[in-house]
């Protein structure tokens, strides 16, 4: 079987870097908000060219806080993508606000810029773009648009480690961004794990506070925080692997353009389209197909693994079905929900995998060509 996802190889390239890692922490005897968080919190928002970071229990987590270290809550409204992992909306519900859904781009599957200005109202505090699959939304036109309204700009760029817009790395795009560090993530930790980066050192400064019960001196608590902190291990871990980041994306790339450049003709098969103002981190490489169900078990029959990403977007799900969303205000996430699959990709995906995908591919999807005729 060909693994959608192995993450046995990471540790076995780094074996050495991560085993002193962890040995350097137990050493130490400090596991809660000690050096290796400081050192990582200094190197992580240096890589995306911001001033500050600060480390949190998980990216959902990471969500919460960066809106409740922005004072928002009960009665405001943040837009959303329609089409994302429910972990954005979920983030604005904990906090007592409403999310509000604007379709999404077909060619990225991001959320459409065109389409924000519509939604907002006098209610509107901040707009939270994903960047999907790790393709960097059009965050210029973003954030010209939530510059008009005086409202705040929140990247979701939990899939996005390393990528870039215009030369700039994600992180460093908006008011503030938020990361997972969940282990699947390009820059993965052994467990869960998140931050937020940002240049403004007052919502740094709240959430330092937030994620460790509203304080940081002890026993003095000024806000009503959580326990959320990204504990020493998963902090050292995260030191390892973000020097190798850079060129473990660069080899996801490979993949990605070995697939764009042999099976990107193929008639029914939509590949994604990245704009030339980015530079994707490739977290997910994700074609549509009109029979997606049926192209996934053709591909596991051939004893390849895939993924969909999403196939319930977060309007559709048991969460919000007191919202009564209409699926027909949202047809583009409609369409990616019933299209999308995701192919096995990543740093250490073996050449003669990938040359077995895409056999498998072009085999499967001429054999369709040949049944229609």
């Amino acid at each position: 079987m060909i693994p959608f996802l192995d993450l046995r190889p990471a540790y076995d390239e780094l074996q050495l870097e991560m085993d002193a890692a962890l040995q350097r922490v137990m050493k130490s005897g400090w596991y809660v908000l000690g050096p290796e968080l400081e050192a990582f919190e200094t190197e992580f928002s240096a890589f995306c060219g911001a001033d500050h970071c600060v480390g949190v229990g998980n990216g959902l987590d990471a969500l919460k806080l960066v809106l409740q270290a922005m004072d928002i809550g009960s009665g405001d409204e943040v837009i959303v993508p329609a089409f994302t992992f429910i972990a954005t909306w979920l983030a604005v519900s904990a906090v007592g606000a409403r999310p509000v859904a604007v379709d999404c781009r077909l060619d990225s599957a991001n959320i459409d810029a065109e389409k924000i200005e519509a939604a907002i109202t006098s209610r509107t505090r901040a707009i939270i773009p994903v960047h999907m699959y790790g393709h960097p939304a059009d965050m210029n036109a973003i954030s010209s648009i939530a510059d008009r309204h005086d409202i705040r700009v929140i990247e979701d760029a939990a899939q996005a480690h390393g990528a870039t817009y215009r030369g700039k790395c994600a992180g460093h795009l908006a008011d503030a961004a938020v990361f997972s560090f969940y282990p699947a993530k390009n820059l993965g930790a052994c467990g869960d794990g998140g931050a937020v980066v940002t240049d403004d050192v007052d919502v740094a400064e709240r959430l330092s506070k937030l994620r460790n019960y509203g304080s940081i001196e002890k026993y003095s608590h000024d806000l009503c925080g959580a326990n959320s902190r990204l504990d020493e291990l998963q902090a050292a871990i995260l030191r390892a692997k973000l020097q190798r980041l850079p060129e473990w994306n660069a080899r996801r790339g490979k993949v990605a353009a070995r697939y764009l450049e042999t099976v990107g003709d193929i008639d029914g098969l939509e590949m994604p389209v990245p704009s030339d103002q980015v530079r994707p981190s490739w977290h997910l490489f994700v074609i549509r197909h009109p029979d997606r169900d049926g192209l996934k078990e053709r591909l596991t029959s051939h004893n390849i693994e895939t993924g969909i990403h999403y196939p319930v977007p977060p309007y559709a799900s048991g969460a919000y079905e007191n919202e009564k969303h209409c699926a027909a205000s949202y047809p583009i996430a409609e369409r990616l929900s019933q299209t999308v699959l995701s192919l096995p990709i990543g740093p250490h995906m073996p050449e003669k995998d990938i040359g077995t995908v895409i056999s498998a591919i072009k085999k499967e999807c001429q054999n369709e060509s040949l049944a229609a005729c």
